[in-house]
């Protein structure tokens, strides 16, 4: 299951960039500058064959996880996401993180040797990979994305928890600061008390140049409903006057088009790294 790689970068018209290095820029800042990670996002779905035996299907991709994934330490991350509310009942997404572009290659270099090595007999390689191919459609998409410092880490935790992922089009016409979206983050996103992890990342390769993600981690779906009501209060807190607070909300609206897509998915605790 190795990402496929394709060397093709896009440059925004419109950077988003310019938001993760304007603390940088002031002299006054003693930050060290941010460095943005990679990652890699493979969409593929289940077998639909009802002969397939899914039984072991976790089994299995332990065995991968604990013999190369884990192994490779050019994977900085990883993790495997299943289908919760999402369009497609079929879908799971496999995404690996990396400090470089250039990791992303060798990485794939060094899966190949730990895969040698934790199947050294040609003929129970080759049975092994048959099984987990298996469970998959040979169809599969790949997107690379460039993360955004405007993060909230989370602790690691034993139990399945909530992924809701909001892509949204950057409108890339010149329009709109994108010191408001930091404005926000700081003043809203960072506040919340009920998110248990955040994460931004940008399109740098794939099929919609205009993508920009933002990843929300909760512990149970309920708590999604309970963000947006506590994101309305804080909201309100830091802007006080509704008069503001709309011409605010007009103003950072502008950097996107108006249209957006939610997913919501639950990782699988075993395959985390």
């Amino acid at each position: 299951m190795k990402t496929i790689v394709k060397l093709l970068v896009f440059v925004f018209v419109l950077s988003l960039s310019e938001i993760a290095t304007s603390q940088e820029e002031t002299p006054q800042s003693q930050e060290p500058a941010y460095e943005p990670i990679y990652i890699t996002m493979t969409t593929t779905h289940w077998n639909d064959d009802p002969d397939i035996d899914f039984s072991d299907w976790l089994d299995t991709e332990k065995e991968y996880f604990n013999k190369v994934t884990s192994k490779n330490d050019l994977i900085l991350s990883s993790g495997v996401y299943t289908h919760y509310f999402t369009p497609d009942n079929s879908e799971i997404v496999l995404v690996n993180v990396y400090k470089t572009w250039e990791d992303i290659e060798k990485a794939n270099e060094i899966n190949q040797k730990l895969i040698e090595e934790g199947w050294p007999n040609e003929d129970e390689r080759q049975a092994f990979f048959e099984k987990q191919q298996s469970y998959y459609e040979p169809d599969h998409n790949d997107e690379i994305y460039q993360s955004m410092e405007f993060m909230i880490p989370e602790e690691a935790s034993d139990e399945s928890r909530i992924f809701y992922v909001r892509s949204s089009d950057l409108a890339m016409n010149g329009e709109g600061s994108p010191a408001n979206f930091k404005e926000y983050y700081e003043k809203v996103t960072k506040k919340s008390k009920k998110l248990k992890g955040y994460y931004t990342h940008r399109h740098l390769w794939g099929s919609n140049s205009r993508e920009i993600s933002e990843v929300f981690v909760f512990d149970k779906l309920g708590e999604i409903e309970e963000f947006f009501e506590e994101q309305e209060n804080l909201t309100a807190s830091a802007w006080e006057d509704e008069k503001e607070r709309n011409d605010f909300m007009k103003e950072m609206g502008k950097l996107f088009t108006g249209k957006h897509a939610d997913y919501v998915y639950r990782n699988v605790p075993e395959l985390m790294k």
